[in-house]
């Protein structure tokens, strides 16, 4: 039998990373696949010391946010699940986590300011360098187990 491998799931936090978590979950009860939940996260770019964030824990927090997707998300389905929290770039984390995946699911929009201004700077990366299969979730598409949300 052979094996069908994984697919990775870019997570966020965000209503349409949620979605694309969801969908990636139920496919991989569909197909026997695994799921890589995926965050990535980068220090804030500051010119100077920010006392509201000097004492943030930066990493801590991107899994904590990771944890609780998937606390929203794991008990629904049965695919086996791995999560990593990875500082770096999101399209470059992404690109590099999906290397001999199955498919590489993401939202159509991320959390925050920086993503707002930068409207599919991400997605157009990932696309355009990805090595699988690349779907692109919108808030509110239906899972292949709709059912079960």
């Amino acid at each position: 039998m052979k094996n069908p491998g994984y697919i990775v799931v870019g997570v966020d936090g965000s209503p349409s990373s949620l979605d694309a978590l969801h969908w990636a979950m139920g496919h991989a009860d569909l197909t026997g696949a695994g799921v890589r939940a995926v965050l990535a996260w980068q220090y804030p770019l500051l010119s100077g010391v920010d006392p509201l964030t000097a004492h943030v824990d930066w990493p801590a927090n991107a899994q904590q946010t990771l944890d609780a997707a998937l606390e929203k998300t794991v008990d629904v389905y049965t695919a086996d699940v791995s999560s990593a929290a990875v500082e770096g770039h999101p399209a470059q984390v992404l690109l590099d986590a999906s290397v001999g995946a199955q498919l590489l699911v993401f939202g159509n929009s991320g959390h925050g300011a920086f993503s707002e201004m930068l409207p599919g700077s991400v997605r157009e990366h990932i696309i355009t360098h990805a090595t699988c299969p690349v779907l692109v979730m919108s808030h509110h598409c239906l899972s292949p187990n709709a059912s079960s949300r």
